[in-house]
């Protein structure tokens, strides 16, 4: 699993790394809000320990803008604010746990661990699909060919792992999110744009009418939904 620990403290971030890193899990660090905000825009994370007392952009405003784009990324707030008021604060604007400073290196990691057992859905494991007809349309994973009509043609591995997630997971919406995180995997994403780009270029391949598609529909503000209703 892969975490982004935000914390401006040096030592204390320090610690928790090499304790996160003894149960195995991948940890990327960034020491201001500015930092996070870059990181959480162009990589992939599991769950995110969040500080609130951050340098340019402080820990509440930097969970607004993760919530505006990503509602399901666990995030445990860490922070030695422990009033009542600051919890319920932090809680309503979208962290999923609040643990004050100083607290244990073992209740933060079961915290982690049943947070993380929550939020794993159920639907992410990989679908084994051999081959998919839609239509006069048609797609093998394993030579990696598809066709429309008479015409026939090879698609790349990202296209091949695009159509594959979205037609595992057919009628269902797949956010932008997801598919970064399961078609480009755990290195850094590419902007969100290079899924449009790719999704365009499956449209002209597959769609009668690219500019109104029938099977592979956007979602406003979400991301893509393959839409199969056979007859």
């Amino acid at each position: 699993m892969r975490v982004l620990l935000i914390e401006d403290e040096a030592s204390l971030r320090q610690v928790l790394k090499i304790n996160l890193e003894l149960e195995s899990y991948e940890v990327i660090e960034a020491e201001d809000g500015l930092d996070a905000k870059t990181k959480v825009e162009n990589e992939h994370f599991d769950i995110i320990l969040l500080d609130l007392m951050l340098p340019h952009i402080n820990g509440m405003d930097l969970l607004e803008m993760i919530r505006i784009n990503n509602d399901k990324i666990p995030v445990i707030i860490t922070s030695a604010k422990d009033t009542s008021s600051d919890r319920i604060k932090g809680l309503k604007t979208g962290a999923d746990d609040y643990i004050t400073k100083p607290f244990e290196i073992e209740e933060l990691l079961l915290r982690m661990e049943k947070l993380l057992q929550r939020t794993v859905p159920a639907n992410s494991q990989n679908v084994d699909l051999e081959s998919f007809v839609f239509g006069d349309k048609s797609v093998n994973f394993r030579t990696f060919k598809g066709t429309h009509g008479q015409k026939s043609f090879d698609l790349s591995t990202k296209e091949i792992q695009l159509l594959k997630l979205l037609i595992g997971r057919k009628n269902e919406v797949v956010s932008r999110h997801d598919i970064l995180k399961q078609v480009w995997g755990y290195d850094v994403f590419p902007s969100t744009r290079t899924i449009d780009n790719f999704i365009a270029s499956l449209r002209k391949r597959f769609e009668s009418d690219p500019k109104h598609p029938e099977y592979i529909l956007s979602v406003r503000g979400i991301g893509y939904k393959f839409q199969f209703n056979p007859e």
